[in-house]
């Protein structure tokens, strides 16, 4: 005769149990939820939306979107957003990544200070200094420029990539380091043919996180830019729901199509982001 055991699968604590899927999905409710009516009321009337604010759209209508699309105005805003984007997304991660890497494989004098000043940059976010930095950016002639913007914005980005990418550069084997050396590599060359693609998850995580937010930034292109010519997308949206405060749907279709790259950006590289982030907390 053959005995059969039966082995109990213990829980392991990574299971939620139903509580933990409802605190879940009322979470994701909450955010996507307004995500969602701001992108159904671009196909709505304003009729509909008066009648019932919360029903779906019957008749869809493209009206809307179409319209925004035709704009000349939305595609200046929205040109001006991806360069500021890009040009802050490239500073950030470029300077971040050659500050993270001195700071995680050299030994110097203040080098804790300096890794703790970059720390305490998180807690000083651009609000608090929006005032003195406006002055300062009058006083260099960045007023109303694009410039004005990109630069306060790599340089308030910076805190965030090296605390994230100091972690993967410290976990670099040292033995890599010597291999490459007696190889005749330069340092420089072991930081561009070694050291950047062993941390190319940090780097990504760092760019789209410089990304969005750079995208969705509004409080300081409201203080440096003035001619609508240079507004980015956050400011034309607040212009356009004054021009247009009487047209519910057409706001809500502008605002969805400014809202888009950034939100099918981040949805994208997700999965990218989270394995950086636990790359960074590993290291």
């Amino acid at each position: 005769m053959s005995a059969t055991t039966t082995v109990s699968r213990k829980p392991t604590g990574r299971d939620g149990g139903p509580v933990t899927y409802f605190v879940a999905l009322l979470f994701v409710g909450v955010c996507v939820a307004p995500v969602l009516y701001i992108v159904l009321g671009g196909f709505r009337t304003n009729a509909q939306i008066t009648t019932d604010p919360a029903a779906l759209p019957d008749p869809w209508v493209s009206a809307n979107y179409l319209g925004v699309l035709k704009s000349s105005v939305f595609w200046g805003e929205f040109a001006n957003s991806l360069i500021v984007a890009l040009a802050s997304t490239a500073g950030i991660v470029a300077l971040g990544l050659m500050v993270s890497f001195v700071i995680a494989r050299y030994d110097f004098r203040f080098k804790g200070a300096m890794y703790s000043l970059f720390a305490a940059g998180l807690m000083f976010p651009m609000v608090i200094a929006i005032t003195p930095l406006y002055l300062v950016i009058k006083d260099l002639g960045l007023v109303d420029n694009l410039l004005g913007v990109i630069v306060p914005q790599i340089a308030f980005g910076l805190p965030t990539t090296v605390i994230i990418l100091v972690p993967f550069l410290r976990a670099v084997p040292d033995e890599i380091e010597e291999a490459a050396a007696l190889d005749g590599l330069s340092r420089l060359g072991f930081f561009f043919r070694m050291v950047v693609p062993l941390s190319l998850p940090g780097v990504v995580t760092v760019g789209i996180l410089a990304f969005v937010g750079s995208w969705n930034n509004y409080l300081l292109p409201l203080y440096v830019l003035n001619s609508q010519a240079n507004f980015t997308l956050p400011l034309g949206v607040q212009v356009f729901s004054s021009q247009y405060s009487t047209d519910t749907a057409k706001v809500l279709a502008f605002t969805s199509l400014a809202m888009l790259p950034a939100l099918v950006f981040f949805s994208v590289f997700e999965k990218r982001i989270v394995g950086g982030l636990t790359g960074a907390v590993k290291g």
